[in-house]
């Protein structure tokens, strides 16, 4: 039995509608399926996890956020993970390689192919596919999460104008692979995949199986050579500018006053320990 878990409400509404074509297409190909939801994320995640316990492999119809709670349950029972982009994201779909405008080509690739292992970031217990992060993004993520308008991506572009002008670097302790480290930062990024935020390449060159994390971090820069920094990460030119680092490594503490986000979800507070759990992960990639 397959499951096939659906957030209507991702992106807008797009979840429903890719979540009918995924069902129309296992019902033609006669393929046993059950549709999981929930009234709010808690119940969605209770029910995904006892529905778990009698299936062979987990449809996620949705965006970041329901593939990040998918991944979780996945990782956890060794089920393979078909990953459909419905969300306004869509990272952990991108660094698998699928395009988010054509949602059903995962769905070929798992009942034409195999699956692959893939390596997931894990944060304190809490595995993400793509981005753990903190720092100023994080105190962005803050600040929207609690704006009723606007709606859809141009909230974060707001709060990030009326963060930005009060926003100073923070003082960071880290321990990568063993080693220590000291220094104030604008913004941390350990990627396991390349991008958060819809498509911007914060750690282009991470690799979803080379066993280790791309360790992205923003040195203290002026506001204004923030601002214009800003754009290049979109095409992942970021890391040519002499304030950013790039560290790969397989284990990473981190100290500081501030919070952890991974794959766009709150995690809490730091500290916090961020590793790499190598082959972790069944799915399908291009």
């Amino acid at each position: 039995m397959w499951l096939l878990a659906i957030n209507p409400t991702s992106g807008r509404g797009k979840g429903s509608v890719v979540g009918q074509q995924v069902a129309n297409f296992l019902s033609e190909r006669k393929i046993q399926y059950r549709i999981v939801t929930g009234a709010n994320a808690l119940q969605f995640q209770e029910n995904l996890r006892k529905e778990s316990s009698s299936a062979s492999l987990i449809i996620a119809v949705g965006g970041d956020g329901l593939l990040h709670m998918a991944i979780q349950i996945a990782a956890h029972k060794n089920l393979p993970l078909v990953t459909i982009p419905a969300g306004t994201g869509n990272d952990f779909v991108r660094a698998l390689g699928w395009d988010p405008e054509k949602p059903l080509e995962p769905l070929w690739a798992a009942i034409n192919s195999s699956a692959t292992f893939i390596d997931l970031g894990n944060v304190d217990g809490e595995y993400f596919g793509a981005i753990a992060s903190t720092g100023f993004d994080s105190l962005v993520n803050e600040r929207a999460n609690k704006m009723r308008f606007p709606k859809g991506p141009a909230k974060y572009n707001v709060a990030m104008a009326l963060e930005l002008p009060r926003f100073q670097p923070l003082q960071y302790k880290f321990v990568i692979d063993g080693k220590s480290y000291e220094r104030e930062a604008m913004l941390i990024a350990a990627g396991n995949g390349n991008s958060y935020g819809g498509g911007m390449l914060v750690c282009p060159n991470a690799d979803l199986q080379d066993g280790l994390l791309d360790l992205m971090i923003l040195n203290p820069v002026s506001k204004r050579e923030f601002v214009m920094i800003f754009p290049s990460v979109y095409e992942g030119k970021h890391i040519e500018h002499p304030q950013v680092e790039i560290i790969k490594a397989k284990e990473i503490y981190i100290e500081a006053d501030a919070i952890c986000y991974a794959d766009g979800e709150r995690v809490g507070p730091m500290p916090a320990t961020i590793s790499i759990a190598e082959k972790a992960l069944a799915t399908w990639r291009r």
